[in-house]
């Protein structure tokens, strides 16, 4: 059975830091791509970092490149999202997403920015 379980978000002032974390479940991360997504309120889901073990590479998007850093540990079975310097506009809810399959989707874990 896949299971993805994210935690650590919560409220923090700009130019702060959050961890979050992502405990996965039924797949490898090896084989198959695992990423973190968001949503703001009012806006749509948007691709924030992931992992693509298949080309050996990670993506960031734009406006995180260089404030976010993405992470695994097959030990831990746990995909992290170190989040740096963070601006209001990175508030929303924090997905974990895995391509295993049909793609598999965790629960959101609220990051509130304040000014």
């Amino acid at each position: 059975e896949v299971q993805l379980q994210a935690c650590g978000g919560g409220l923090v002032q700009a130019g702060g830091s959050l961890r979050l974390s992502c405990e996965y479940s039924g797949f490898s991360v090896d084989e198959y791509a695992i990423g973190w997504f968001r949503q703001a309120p009012g806006k749509e889901r948007e691709a924030v970092s992931l992992i693509n073990p298949r080309e050996g590479n990670t993506y960031y998007s734009d406006s995180v490149k260089g404030r976010f850093t993405i992470s695994s540990d097959g030990a831990k079975n746990t995909l992290y999202l170190q989040m740096d310097s963070l601006k209001p506009d990175d508030t929303g809810v924090y997905y974990c997403r895995s391509w295993y399959g049909k793609g598999y989707w965790g629960q959101g874990t609220q990051v509130t920015v304040s000014s």
